[in-house]
């Protein structure tokens, strides 16, 4: 079998078509859960707060100083923008709680397989009498 043959069995069973097909729509929906975030539930947490926007709260560790003639070159600020993270967080809370939702309304929808109420029948349960008696 040739290697590319083997990359084609690969690519074509179920569970990579399938894996594919869930990182599309995980895609989109990640994008859709952080416009949700950004567009409406960070204006309304900044309105309640006051107006706060926390994307543009930061920690300077390093202020930029400017370029001076002569001395030195311009160098950018160093800091620690702790506001991208707390979106992110939310971002990260919202996306896992959609997920979760999504998995619970799976499972309901997904119905149980039956199991087998009869059990073994007479004559499988005979058989095995038959040949636990042999072996003794």
């Amino acid at each position: 079998m040739s290697f590319i043959d083997e990359f084609k069995s690969f690519a074509m069973r179920g569970n990579v078509v399938d894996l594919a097909v869930w990182v599309v729509i995980g895609s989109a929906f990640g994008k859709i859960v952080s416009s949700l975030v950004a567009d409406v539930i960070m204006p309304v947490i900044s309105f309640l707060t006051g107006g706060i926007d926390f994307t543009n709260y930061k920690f300077v560790i390093k202020e930029a100083v400017e370029e001076v003639p002569g001395l030195q070159k311009a160098v950018p600020w160093i800091s620690l923008n702790w506001g991208s993270f707390v979106q992110a967080s939310i971002d990260f809370f919202i996306i896992a709680f959609c997920i979760f939702l999504v998995v619970k309304a799976m499972a309901k929808i997904k119905k149980p397989e039956p199991e087998d109420p009869k059990g073994p029948t007479q004559e499988q349960l005979l058989a095995e009498i038959r040949d636990l008696l042999k072996k003794n």
